[in-house]
């Protein structure tokens, strides 16, 4: 099953990172995301910017809204995403706890379950989870 791995942190401690802290995290990344690579069970990664590039729909309104900025109610920002295969729930918690390791301070990592509504590249070259 696939999974999506949301990682949330502080985006002005993550802001505040020197150009070198940043790399040093994004290299303990790459080493989990080359391990899921390897394996077979990486999906697309992306890294987002930072929430002042942002705009939202809002859909409580007609007709709805468009602004900037992401207005989500909440400390911590949505700061990228993983897809991963995984046999089970409990092998993705595993693989979040990589990701945690690799990535210092507090935040948090959302795991879902993604619904597969068709065919795509990981899906397609798909080996047995682990």
């Amino acid at each position: 099953m696939l999974y999506a791995i949301l990682c949330y942190h502080r985006e002005d401690v993550v802001g505040a990172w020197s150009k070198a802290e940043d790399d040093a995290v994004l290299a303990k990344l790459a080493v989990v995301q080359e391990k899921l690579a390897k394996q077979g069970r990486l999906g697309p990664v992306a890294r987002l910017l930072p929430t002042t590039a942002a705009t939202t729909l809002r859909k409580d309104s007609e007709p709805p809204l468009v602004i900037d900025g992401p207005f989500a109610e909440t400390k911590e920002q949505l700061l990228g995403f993983f897809i991963i295969d995984c046999a089970s729930l409990d092998a993705a918690i595993e693989t979040a706890k990589d990701l945690a390791r690799a990535n210092p301070g507090t935040g948090s990592y959302e795991i879902r379950p993604v619904a597969e509504l068709h065919d795509y590249h990981l899906a397609q070259q798909r080996k047995p989870a682990a």
